[in-house]
Parts: C-alpha cells; sequence; structure tokens
C-alpha cells in the first residue's frame, strides 16, 4: 500500500512533470487517499490544469482544491473588458449557441447561466473562456434541457456504453429515474470517474447526473 509520503511527492511529480506548471509554489498534504492543495496562481488556466493533473495521480481517492488566483497588476482587466474578450471567444466558436447563455463577471469571476440541450455545450462553453487571462475563477451554473423530451433513458444502453470504454465496470451501478441517472459503486481513479459521468452525459434525454461513485485505488491492487 502506497504511504503518505510517497503520494504527496507522486503529486507534487506529477505537476512539475507538466511544463507550464514548473516552479510553482503549491502547498500539497496528503492523508489516507485524500490529497490537499494550497496556495497561489497567476492564472485561471493554471488552476485548471493542476487539477486535471492531481485527478488523474493513481491513488487520489478525495481531492480538495484551495488554490487561489492573482492576477499580476499589468494583467488585470475591468469587468466590462473581460466581458467584451468573451463574447469575443463565444463568437469565435460557432459551437456555442450564445442566444441561450447568459454571462455575468464581477471582480473578474465569470457567472455563466442559460440552458443548453446537451452537456458537452455546457463543456465547450467553459473551457472556450477559461484561457483568458484576466479571469479569476468560473461559476458554470447552465442547465441542460434535453431535446427530447418524451425520450425514455434505458440503464441497459448506458451500462453498454460504459463495457465499450476503458473503465472497469464490474463495480458501477447504474439506476434510472425519469430523465436521472446515478452512477454508485467503485472505481480505480479520479479520472475513471470523470470518464464514467462523460459517457453517462451523452445519453440522449438526460437532464441530470448523480455521480456517486467512489475512487479506491485499493480496489486495483
Amino acid at each position: 500500500m502506497r504511504t503518505n509520503a510517497e503520494l504527496q511527492r507522486d503529486v507534487q511529480d506529477a505537476i512539475n512533470w507538466e511544463p507550464q506548471l514548473k516552479n510553482i509554489n503549491i502547498g500539497i498534504t496528503a492523508t489516507d487517499g485524500i490529497v490537499c492543495l494550497t496556495g497561489t496562481v497567476d492564472s485561471y488556466a493554471k488552476k485548471i490544469q493542476i487539477e486535471q493533473v492531481v485527478k488523474k495521480v493513481f491513488g487520489v481517492n478525495i481531492f480538495v482544491e484551495n488554490i487561489d488566483v492573482k492576477l499580476q497588476k499589468h494583467e488585470t482587466k475591468n469587468d466590462i473588458e473581460i466581458a467584451k474578450e468573451i463574447m469575443a471567444a463565444f463568437e469565435a466558436n460557432p459551437v456555442i449557441p450564445q442566444e441561450q447563455l447568459e454571462v455575468k463577471v464581477e471582480n473578474g469571476w465569470v457567472t455563466l447561466t442559460g440552458e443548453l440541450s446537451w452537456d458537452y455545450l455546457r463543456d465547450v462553453t467553459e473551457n472556450t473562456i477559461q484561457h483568458l487571462p484576466w479571469i479569476k475563477g468560473i461559476y458554470n451554473n447552465i442547465t441542460i434541457v434535453p431535446e427530447m423530451h418524451h425520450y425514455t433513458i434505458d440503464k441497459k444502453d448506458i451500462m453498454k456504453a460504459l463495457k465499450r470504454s476503458s473503465i472497469d465496470d464490474r463495480e458501477i451501478t447504474v439506476s434510472v429515474s425519469g430523465t436521472t441517472v446515478r452512477l454508485t459503486g467503485t472505481v480505480h481513479t479520479w479520472h475513471q470517474r470523470e470518464e464514467a459521468a462523460r459517457i453517462v452525459w451523452k445519453t440522449p434525454g438526460i437532464k441530470n447526473l448523480k455521480n456517486e461513485l467512489k475512487v479506491d485505488y485499493e480496489y486495483d491492487l
């Protein structure tokens, strides 16, 4: 079994392995699979990248992130300027249905609201702006309203989709209630947990997902 010190070192090494994250001063603690990060970075994009890297480290069961974004003074813009940059980014991406979205910018923090028909559109919308250097954070409050209102979700279809993936689905249970899908059970890594959610969100007619999968790296030993 991996020790806390080994997991802490693995997380630090994984972060340092990324060229854009070298020499970042982040506090890391690891206790029984629970990894906590504290510190400051100079862009929201780096904060997101750190999250993505840490979640893929084998042995991370629970991830707690308390990283603040502190922009350099010469990099800051006022909220109106940030809003204009966001709208320009949306206009440059024809996939994003701008007319269905509302954007609020307050002290560099962006709140996205509106209704979209698919979860991937919600992700694309956030991903399109998360690399803008003047953003301190994003609240993605976009809700999903399926186009197929009368579609009956069959959990067998979801289970087949999970089996086609690289995820070991032996300990995953799928339940369906109306337009809500619930996942319970155990997976090997945090990455598998997120991949399972990504697959399920592609289900026609889905409106809500309750991802209650637990990450237990010991399960694979």
